[in-house]
């Protein structure tokens, strides 16, 4: 069985012209639903995640700000969204399908979360669109809970997951890696525990070569027993920001190379979106929607 993480608060209003392409939340599992890819019984709604789960990851005092709207206009500068107290509900209803998803992949080897990989938010702060780090706090709950004991984040959103890289910089059970744009935002990169940053222009043969030769190395050398897939779709062709030239059939191939290599293995994977900032929206739901179809084919659920 596929599952699948999705609340309709994922889609949540913006201000109009607002860049950020919300509308692919709603989108998604709508494409999904009508090719006949999963049914709706794929599908489940998580509850708001709660507080003692998200301190093992977030300051207290930054979580407060949160839940009480009392960020400042910088601090949601910085985020990219204007506060309020639906904004902070969807983001623990992600976290917590995140974790959901891990307890999904644990069964049946693979669960995705149609939200997510927000890995630009810090312990005590958001930015980049990214308020709570879904991926970190459900790696924190497997530790805590001794459901994993060695991690490996891979991180091929078209941006560092310097957020993420921060947390978990004293901690070897977690293995980050990210496969990024040198010359992209954050324009101050963290370090994480392996990091390729690529040139503007990285063609999709040179992208899927790089990354060919390096997972199963690096999947050896880890031997984890759990991973996330970060599978943001801004390094298309077609991204705004994204500054990377894969095709959307490139797109695939990255989503079916790492779902392989884990498959191989027997590694449970969550998988969560991640970001994509194409004019046409339809090219980001259809490269989101071809890793649903990668994992389903590959895993034979």
């Amino acid at each position: 069985m596929l599952y699948i993480a999705y609340a309709p608060l994922y889609a949540h209003p913006l201000p109009e012209g607002h860049r950020f392409p919300m509308l692919k939340y709603e989108l998604i599992p709508a494409q999904l639903l009508h090719e006949g890819v999963i049914a709706k019984e794929n599908l489940f709604e998580p509850f708001a995640c709660n507080e003692d789960t998200v301190l093992l990851t977030h300051q207290k005092a930054y979580l407060e700000k949160l839940l009480h709207q009392t960020l400042s206009a910088s601090e949601q500068r910085k985020i990219g969204f204007p506060q309020s107290p639906a904004l902070t509900q969807r983001e623990l209803i992600i976290a917590q399908g995140t974790i959901d998803c891990c307890r999904y992949a644990r069964q049946y080897g693979v669960a995705l979360n149609v939200a997510g990989g927000t890995h630009h938010a810090f312990a005590d702060r958001g930015e980049g669109f990214c308020l709570l780090n879904d991926m970190a706090i459900a790696a924190n709950y497997l530790l805590h809970h001794q459901l994993a004991s060695q991690l490996l984040i891979i991180d091929l959103d078209v941006h560092q997951g310097n957020g993420t890289a921060k947390l978990f910089e004293k901690e070897p059970r977690v293995f980050t890696f990210s496969m990024h744009g040198q010359h992209n935002y954050p324009f101050h990169k963290e370090q994480s525990d392996l990091d390729i940053p690529l040139k503007d222009g990285t063609g999709e043969q040179e992208y899927l070569q790089i990354l060919s030769h390096t997972l199963p190395v690096l999947l050896e050398k880890v031997q984890p027993d759990f991973a996330f897939f970060l599978s943001g779709v801004d390094i298309l062709d077609t991204d705004k920001f994204g500054k990377l030239k894969v095709s959307i059939d490139g797109c695939k191939k990255r989503d079916e190379l790492v779902f392989s290599e884990l498959k191989k293995r027997n590694i449970p994977v969550t998988v969560a979106m991640g970001g994509g900032y194409s004019p046409d929206i339809r090219a980001i739901v259809t490269a989101h929607c071809n890793t649903f179809k990668a994992a389903k084919d590959i895993f034979n659920l």
